[in-house]
């Protein structure tokens, strides 16, 4: 709760894919005003029906989360509507894989735009309020591959190992203001776009994976709450990675 009695206000962006609607329920959940985050509108109303029927009312919000000014104007209806967004959660990505040496600018460029660009965005227009009211929590939500080679997917790694820099640097820079910067690696986890993976493929994949089996998108939600908490306050500049010992460092 708010010193004034309200629910903190959380923006996930990209809430409409697997990952994000189970951080929107389980924060919704905890006690959080959450706020979704969408850009495509057929997508978003289908989320919406989908989430009312199970008894979760969330306030969508559109933006192209890579770019700047398209940010800039859902902050501000956020902040009309339902006041300063004192939790963010930079979940927004695409995959546009390929093997460098036919990688096209358009792959490359998307990707870092969508998965890198919007950190800094979504992050620019929502931190000075934060450090105003001496809380926030910044939660960036990178990939293993972020941490390790991954082949066919220099675009994508390089973007996710960009947001563990961005994540220290701006950790130090605001700690002493109450707010918190943290980034989530998440490995192979149950979402519709790997289970729909043929069998064999995913049956391949789990064989890596040394628990034996994929991650399940509460666990990272229930990692998004907590980094999320006054709990958490102790805790910045971190990296956590959910990935089965897929990859241990």
């Amino acid at each position: 709760m708010k010193k004034d009695g309200k629910k903190y206000v959380a923006l996930v962006t990209g809430a409409t894919g697997g990952l994000g609607t189970a951080m929107v329920k389980h924060m919704v959940d905890d006690g959080y005003l959450c706020v979704a985050n969408y850009h495509t509108k057929s997508k978003a109303e289908k989320w919406n029906d989908e989430m009312k029927e199970q008894g979760y009312d969330v306030p969508l919000y559109h933006a192209d989360v890579s770019d700047f000014e398209s940010v800039g104007k859902m902050v501000e209806k956020i902040q009309s509507d339902i006041g300063t967004v004192d939790i963010l959660v930079n979940n927004a990505g695409i995959t546009r894989d390929g093997v460098f040496k036919r990688m096209t600018f358009e792959q490359w460029d998307a990707v870092i735009k969508t998965n890198l660009y919007s950190a800094f965005n979504c992050t620019r227009h929502v931190i000075n309020p934060m450090i105003d009211q001496e809380f926030g929590r910044i939660i960036n939500i990178s990939s293993v591959n972020g941490q390790r080679a991954q082949f066919g997917q220099a675009n994508y790694s390089a973007a996710k190992a960009g947001m563990h820099g961005f994540t220290k640097t701006l950790a130090i820079e605001v700690a002493s203001k109450g707010v918190t910067v943290n980034t989530i690696s998440p490995g192979y986890i149950g979402t519709d776009m790997v289970m729909a993976v043929p069998e064999e493929i995913r049956a391949k994949i789990i064989k890596g994976i040394p628990v034996g089996r994929l991650g399940g998108t509460y666990e990272i939600a229930h990692l998004v709450s907590f980094l999320a908490s006054k709990d958490a306050g102790f805790i910045t500049g971190a990296n956590y990675a959910i990935n089965g010992g897929q990859h241990v460092y």
